[in-house]
């Protein structure tokens, strides 16, 4: 069976599209993750939570304290990228159920204890840190997600004890050599099982 979106969103979104090593120097507009936003905050969450935050690094001196804290083999590229977003989790999204799912105001009682919560906020914050990632695809730009880094440094350097970082995404138009090959995906039946 054939998919609904045609072969060239398919290549754009996935199959053509890979992680960025290095990028052109045009600059990623304000604009630009606007439409980006605007777009990757449909995708589904439990509850319809929203705890994806995303903090746009664009100073010199805030990219210099990024880059300390990035692993060795992340720093030039980090240095280098045109835009550098910290993409991360909201431990207390509960706050915005109000707003977000009015026709149930006793689902915040369901994270009245941090652990539950933070957890709770790591993983539809990770769903929608992909989705981010498919939403600079589909803008026509690249992304390069990064875990290589000190993340507890991260989170005292950038953000407030409500916020963990999740990843470090570069942004931009690809530039020469920015892409390796495409490394091995496992089959269907490696992965699918019936039941």
């Amino acid at each position: 069976m054939s998919l609904v979106l045609d072969a060239a969103a398919q290549d754009l979104l996935f199959r053509e599209a890979r992680t960025a090593n290095s990028f052109s120097d045009e600059p990623v507009t304000d604009e630009q993750v606007q439409a980006i936003y605007d777009l990757v905050k449909y995708g589904p969450t439990a509850f319809n939570a929203t705890p994806l935050r995303v903090t746009l690094v664009r100073s010199a001196e805030a990219r210099e304290r990024l880059v300390n804290l990035m692993s060795d083999g992340n720093k030039a590229k980090t240095a280098a990228a045109p835009l550098v977003a910290i993409l991360s989790a909201d431990n207390e999204f509960h706050e915005e159920f109000d707003t977000l799912l009015p026709h149930y105001p006793q689902v915040k009682d369901f994270f009245t204890e941090r652990p539950n919560r933070e957890r709770f906020a790591g993983m539809n914050a990770a769903l929608q840190a992909a989705y981010f990632i498919v939403g600079v695809r589909a803008a026509g730009l690249a992304a390069g997600p990064m875990t290589g880094a000190d993340f507890d440094g991260i989170n005292k350097e950038f953000l407030d004890g409500d916020h963990s970082a999740l990843m470090v995404v570069n942004i931009g138009k690809p530039g020469e050599d920015a892409f390796h090959p495409r490394s091995p995906r496992l089959s269907y039946d490696e992965v699918i099982t019936t039941v």
